[in-house]
């Protein structure tokens, strides 16, 4: 697959984390074969490496976390997947542990958290669009999971609404494995730059932020 660098310029780029909490990749999530994919892939710590040198680089981050009431009012029940949510051991519920970004990714006291209570897609109905464009962000870096789900409408969205998006193909995951290659090389190659984690640290290396 070919790499496509980003455009160097930090303070118009965002790092983008997709649903990487506790209650989703962390140890007691309640997708467990995902968890362990995000895990044994070394994906959720090139995530938190990506966000540490954006941290370093100056590049804004975002967390995109999925969360829902107890009560579940608001949320979708539109599709098969939402109602088994409800029904789940391990349920994203506000202000629990399960919504809590997972170690190892580090949340800086600059970084910001965008909470959604219902939809797939991390930017449709939530704040992270108009954040973004009071931020003057142009390019979004993607990462995180799934590639089954949230990812792949995070991207379209975000291509959408002309946002020039970046997706280093080793930060996100899905399930089965090879599903993940399947979705970058048909589909989210033809509208994202695909890259690397390491492509993206060598560069952001080399952008220190102002004063730093």
């Amino acid at each position: 697959m070919p790499e496509l660098a980003p455009a160097p310029e930090t303070a118009t780029t965002a790092l983008l984390t997709v649903e990487c909490q506790s209650g989703v990749v962390g140890a007691e999530s309640a997708l467990p074969e995902l968890a362990l994919e995000a895990r044994e892939s070394g994906m959720l710590g090139r995530v938190a490496a990506l966000v540490a040198a954006a941290h370093r680089a100056g590049v804004q981050v975002l967390h995109a976390v999925a969360e829902r009431r107890p009560d579940g009012l608001g949320a979708n029940t539109n599709a098969r997947l939402f109602r088994a949510a409800g029904k789940l051991p391990v349920r994203q519920l506000s202000g629990s542990r399960a919504v809590q970004v997972a170690a190892p990714i580090e949340v800086a006291e600059r970084d910001l958290v965008v909470r959604r209570l219902h939809g797939l897609s991390p930017m449709a109905g939530t704040d992270l669009d108009p954040l973004l464009r009071n931020l003057d962000i142009r390019t979004l870096v993607v990462t995180g999971v799934s590639s089954n789900i949230a990812i792949p409408n995070t991207v379209f969205d975000a291509v959408n609404l002309g946002y020039r998006v970046v997706v280093p193909s080793d930060a996100i995951c899905g399930v089965p494995a090879t599903y993940t290659d399947a979705v970058l090389r048909n589909s989210l190659s033809l509208v994202a730059a695909i890259t690397t984690t390491e492509a993206l640290l060598k560069q952001w290396a080399g952008h220190p932020p102002s004063g730093g």
